[in-house]
C-alpha cells in the first residue's frame, strides 16, 4: 500500500498563500486517482479537491473554485495544493488520500485510502 507524506502547512494571515505537497513512496502514485481533504477542530473531515491520474481531470468543493488548484507531478510522485486567497474557515489538518474507486471524484471519504497523517493550516484573521 502506496505511504502518503503531506507538507507545507503553516500559520498565515487570511490573504495569504501556501503550497501543500503530498509525496508519495512508489511509483505506482501514477496509476491513482488522489484527493484534498481537511479537517477542522470538532468537525468532520471535509472534501477539498480531486485529481485524476492522468491529470485530466479535478474537482473542488464550492468554497475553494477559484482559490485552490489542484496539480501533480508524477514523475516526482508528488501531489500539490496550492492555495491563495486564504480565509479563517479554510484553517484545519490537510490530508491526501487514494481513491482507487472509478468515481474519482468522490467527495466521501469513505472512498478514499491509504491516508496521510496531515499538515496543519492555520489561517488568522
Amino acid at each position: 500500500q502506496v505511504q502518503l507524506v503531506e507538507s507545507g502547512g503553516g500559520l498565515v494571515q487570511a490573504g495569504g498563500s501556501l503550497r501543500l505537497s503530498c509525496a508519495a513512496s512508489e511509483r505506482t502514485f501514477s496509476l491513482y486517482n488522489m484527493g484534498w481533504f481537511r479537517q477542522a477542530p470538532g468537525k468532520e473531515r471535509e472534501f477539498v479537491a480531486a485529481i485524476t491520474s492522468n491529470t485530466e481531470a479535478t474537482a473542488y468543493t464550492d468554497s475553494v473554485k477559484g482559490r485552490f488548484t489542484v496539480s501533480r507531478d508524477n514523475r516526482k510522485n508528488t501531489m500539490y495544493l496550492d492555495m491563495v486567497s486564504l480565509k479563517a474557515e479554510d484553517t484545519g489538518v490537510y490530508s491526501c488520500a487514494v481513491n482507487p474507486n472509478t468515481h474519482w471524484s468522490s467527495r466521501r471519504p469513505t472512498d478514499y485510502n491509504s491516508w496521510g497523517r496531515g499538515t496543519q493550516v492555520t489561517v488568522s484573521s
